[in-house]
């Protein structure tokens, strides 16, 4: 692997990684998507949560079943679960800074839908100026992360080459198909839990992403 420092593109998850996952956002779209499930098909609460992890386990997103099964139009479903109160989430301008200062090209590559992203950079107060790009669930043909296609699709929109770029991801399912198609991985990890140790897929490891950061690109004196 080159060094961090030289690498021609940075990857950045969107959700749990760009933000710290004590936020919750989680918990708000899941209690959406099973809304949405039941309102869709006529289910109650109970089975809507079936649904919702039944469809994650075999198609690796619950829109996935909608769409494959149900025929639900998926902006449709993306804008209804997106719809969530971003308030609990304070501007970081020193991952702003530290964002900006990265050289080559950053691209944010989400599950989520672009105008979501757009919310989220917004609400965290990272310059969109920053980023060459938003590879959303609609460019990705709604084949979601871990997939290998959705890398496969990611590289041949933006022209990046795997073994000069760097992926940050919340999870380590992620990190795995990145690592198996020769990105560098970073693992961002902001439970509660006790910080991993990088190992197998995972090559690096942090619970700071701005400092972090600051470690590959620091500021100026």
């Amino acid at each position: 692997m080159p060094p961090l420092a030289d690498a021609e593109t940075w990857v950045f998850d969107l959700d749990n990684t760009l933000y710290p996952a004590r936020f919750d956002l989680a918990s708000q779209v899941e209690r959406r998507i099973e809304a949405f499930v039941a309102a869709a098909l006529g289910v109650d609460a109970v089975e809507a949560r079936r649904v919702r992890v039944r469809y994650l386990q075999s198609h690796g997103a619950t829109l996935g079943g909608l769409v494959q099964e149900h025929g639900i139009e998926p902006m449709t479903y993306l804008d209804d679960v997106h719809a969530v109160d971003l308030s609990a989430i304070p501007p970081d301008p020193r991952l702003d800074a530290a964002i900006g200062r990265l050289t080559g090209r950053k691209v944010v590559f989400t599950n989520a839908s672009r105008a979501h992203a757009e919310r989220v950079l917004l609400r965290i107060g990272v310059d969109h100026g920053h980023f060459d790009g938003i590879f959303d669930i609609a460019a990705a043909g709604y084949c979601p992360k871990p997939a290998r296609a959705a890398y496969v699709g990611l590289f041949h929109r933006h022209g990046i080459d795997p073994a000069t770029a760097v992926f940050l991801d919340d999870q380590t399912r992620n990190l795995a198909t990145a690592a198996a198609l020769g990105m560098s991985t970073v693992l961002v990890h902001s439970g509660g839990d006790a910080l991993p140790q990088a190992a197998g897929p995972i090559h690096h490891v942090t619970d700071d992403l701005a400092g972090w950061l600051e470690t590959i690109a620091p500021a100026r004196p």
